[in-house]
């Protein structure tokens, strides 16, 4: 790993860590502790979602053309402004204009991290930088609710403000961090010949295996991110009667699986078909359902019921982490050279409206249709085994397995001396 990689990933650590930090304790900030009620409570964490959806699609035409590092720190600066002033808001307006701005700075900085990645290795070592992109930010978010959890209290705003203000200060360190990263030279796409602002955008939506790709991406994120904080826990209350408790348990037990299998499963992975991989994550999310299922209505006992619920968890907790060192390196692969921003904005974008989707549908039906809720997100997860089949078929082979391309670089480099060998011979 060069020193640019192990910089990127000191970024996402950092950035992982500080949505971690702030983000769980949103609500009861702008709703109890400045006393504005659920209401704008609930607009806040609408307001991350819409912000990021409106910036999306032009921060992949400006990675494109002016790179993503450029791209990365105006993000980190607009995220640090909106922390600080997020920490120092008494109002509704602007507390929604402060969640504005660390909303849109956050969702900016994941397409411009994933195209330094993209930037700084090769097909060969992409699954493990992606692998271990996605351990840091799980570790980051997971140490930095714990330790904003310790710093807060309800009863001070002085101790929100504090956190906020530190989550401002670590943007500003990440800042300094990622300003010297080395970044290799990348192609730029200037511009498109023929075409208009929206080229490549058009040119992206003719790419019908990313097209494909995003449709999966979006019944992923909306079957299983979409449903963690929302649609699963409600059911787990209100069906399974999971207490507070039990529920901090099983999504720390989904953390832990993805830390403890993340490499175990690497090598799995890399020596499978993409596709082969996405479709049986499609199954282990389907059994996750059913397990989901049995805790919610077989009418078992409360710690079988409890037990069943933290293993839902943990198994999406095991697909995850196949998933880290699959979906983002295809994403690259599919991106014609000098677009990569472009792609990984798309994906990003597909991802967080799968995510303001999926809380909004599986909330309510979580909560009070327990029966439809799992049957419908049981054949979700069957969904996604069928597109990602289908999704194999219009890739070629090295998109689908790039080891092939490995083995067959390796087979070609011992040609000649098998030949002098054999004329030896």
């Amino acid at each position: 790993m060069g020193a640019a990689m192990r910089r990127i990933h000191v970024g996402n650590a950092l950035s992982a860590f500080g949505l971690g930090f702030t983000v769980p304790y949103l609500y009861v900030y702008v709703a109890q502790v400045r006393g504005l009620g659920s209401m704008t409570a609930g607009l806040v964490l609408a307001v991350f979602a819409v912000a990021a959806l409106i910036v999306l699609p032009f921060a992949g035409r400006a990675i494109v053309r002016r790179g993503p590092l450029p791209v990365l720190l105006a993000a980190l600066g607009t995220a640090s402004l909106g922390a600080l002033s997020l920490g120092l808001s008494a109002s509704a307006a602007t507390v929604l204009l402060s969640a504005a701005a660390l909303g849109a700075g956050q969702a900016v900085m994941q397409p411009a991290l994933a195209t330094m990645i993209v930037d700084c290795s090769t097909s060969e070592t992409r699954s493990r930088a992606f692998a271990m992109q996605f351990f840091l930010q799980n570790l980051g978010l997971g140490v930095g609710g714990l330790i904003g959890g310790h710093l807060v209290d309800a009863t001070s705003a002085s101790s929100f403000t504090l956190l906020f203000a530190i989550e401002a200060a670590m943007f500003l360190v990440l800042v300094a961090v990622m300003a010297t990263v080395r970044v290799p030279r990348a192609p730029r796409v200037e511009a498109l010949p023929g075409q208009a602002s929206g080229g490549s955008w058009k040119q992206l939506l003719g790419n019908r295996a990313m097209v494909q790709l995003c449709v999966l991406g979006f019944v992923l994120f909306f079957a299983c991110y979409g449903q963690f904080e929302s649609g699963l826990s409600a059911y787990g209350v209100e069906a399974a009667g999971i207490t507070t408790s039990a529920l901090g348990t099983a999504l720390a037990a989904n953390t832990l699986m993805i830390v403890v299998a993340q490499f175990a499963v690497l090598k799995f992975v890399e020596r499978r078909k993409r596709s082969r991989v996405i479709a049986a994550v499609g199954l282990i999310w389907a059994v996750a359902w059913a397990v989901a299922g049995y805790a919610g209505l077989g009418h078992g006992s409360q710690t079988m019921a409890t037990a069943a619920f933290i293993s839902t968890y943990a198994l999406f907790g095991l697909g995850e982490a196949m998933l880290s060192p699959t979906l983002a390196p295809l994403v690259a692969d599919l991106a014609p050279t000098g677009l990569a921003g472009q792609y990984n904005s798309a994906f990003a974008l597909v991802k967080q409206l799968a995510l303001a989707i999926g809380p909004a549908v599986g909330g309510p039906l979580g909560a009070s249709l327990h029966a439809p809720y799992i049957v419908a997100f049981l054949l979700f997860s069957l969904g996604i085994t069928v597109l990602a089949v289908r999704l194999g078929r219009q890739l070629t082979e090295v998109q689908n397995q790039p080891s092939l391309a490995r083995s067959r670089v390796v087979t070609q480099s011992r040609a000649p001396a098998d030949t002098v060998a054999a004329a030896e011979a």
